[in-house]
């Protein structure tokens, strides 16, 4: 007789939009991590503009109150041993994921949260002292929280046992093309969405700093506007500087997107987005063999070791990312040994089979575990 295989209640949204949450869902959902559990996905998405995401509004309401009689429902149906809620970061997601968990405990199912960003403990501190005693109430119900690197377990080691916070980082796998590189013009890319917090006027104004050297680059600028005010200070800065040699491509997905990184020489991201966690994009750089200029925000310094695979900058300093880019196309050896190191890194640590070895395991500890 074949063996069961535990039920998993999986919440979870998927793109569009592209954003590292959605993304995360299609890859788990997509992957073998249904080998080893049967998994149940009610499906989270909100498939309007970014911008509505964590606000209040009558269709946001809506949606919720609509997952959660679905929730319930599923439960009864489908019996799970374990519920994953991607429990939020914000006020406003916090709230509604925390309708889930609640919902899940008085079914009494076992609970796993996964946090997908490196901000929970600074909101946590923010936050008045009623939504306060509310994740304490909450969280400390939870039979698991997933992280999505080691530096990020002291978001949640003041709130629950070192044993309850599991290590999953992103991982998946991609398959690029074969592309021809010639050594110039170097080919420096931005990818990420178009806002400010995403370091992206930073490359562009890194690229000014350069000034004559940069016509040995071309800036590459792939991703979605979404705020005018960003928009409009980036443009400005290109009709100032018509010399540049930029590229503002768009969104780019699938198979687009794998040959924007398999033509690229350098990945620039330098960050400072507050819920940042670990981006996809720097696992997909990795993948693709990249250098990379990023920041020490949330669990990327475990994915860019400084002078190793890559640099680290500060948040908004462009002077420092051009001296990085600028080092970089200066020295072809050390950007393809750095090239190299990522490779050797995404390989290690950040392939799908890792991602799911490492969800399977935290999945099954849980499910073990006495109580609940």
């Amino acid at each position: 007789m074949a063996e069961t295989k535990d039920k998993i209640l999986f919440l979870g949204k998927l793109p569009p939009p592209y954003i590292g949450p959605a993304v995360a869902s299609q890859a788990i959902l997509n992957s073998r991590l249904k080998d080893y559990f049967a998994l149940i996905h009610l499906d989270l998405s909100d498939h309007r503009d970014i911008n509505t995401l964590g606000k209040f509004d009558f269709t946001n309401f809506y949606l919720a109150f609509r997952q959660y009689f679905r929730l319930v429902h599923l439960i009864i149906v489908h019996r799970p041993g374990l519920v994953y809620i991607p429990a939020g970061q914000t006020t406003v997601g916090y709230l509604r994921d925390s309708v889930f968990i609640v919902i899940a405990k008085l079914f009494r199912r076992k609970v796993v949260c996964h946090l997908r960003g490196g901000n929970f403990k600074n909101w946590y501190d923010g936050a008045s002292r009623l939504m306060k005693w509310w994740v304490r109430f909450v969280h400390r119900r939870v039979d698991g929280q997933i992280v999505l690197g080691q530096n990020l377990r002291g978001l949640f080691d003041w709130l629950l046992p070192a044993e309850k916070i599991f290590v999953v980082p992103n991982g998946g796998n991609y398959a690029f093309p074969v592309e021809t590189k010639t050594d110039r013009p170097v080919r420096v890319l931005f990818l990420g969405n178009f806002i400010s917090s995403k370091g992206l006027i930073e490359v562009l104004k890194a690229a000014v700093i350069l000034g004559e050297k940069a016509g040995e680059m071309r800036f590459l600028f792939a991703g979605s506007w979404r705020d005018p005010e960003t928009r409009q200070e980036f443009e400005a800065i290109l009709t100032a500087n018509r010399h540049l040699q930029v590229d503002v491509l768009g969104p780019v997905v699938g198979q687009e997107k794998l040959r924007l990184l398999a033509s690229a020489h350098i990945f620039v991201f330098p960050t400072y987005y507050p819920n940042e966690g670990h981006p996809w994009v720097i696992v997909e750089a990795l993948a693709a063999g990249l250098p990379i200029i990023s920041t020490a925000r949330a669990a990327i310094p475990e994915s860019v070791i400084a002078g190793k695979n890559g640099f680290l900058v500060e948040p908004k300093n462009p002077g420092q990312v051009a001296e990085k880019i600028d080092y970089l196309v200066s020295h072809p050896e050390t950007r393809r040994q750095m090239g190299e190191e990522s490779r050797k890194l995404y390989r290690e640590n950040f392939t799908e089979e890792k991602m799911v070895e490492r969800l399977r395991a935290a999945f099954q500890e849980i499910l073990d575990r006495r109580g609940g």
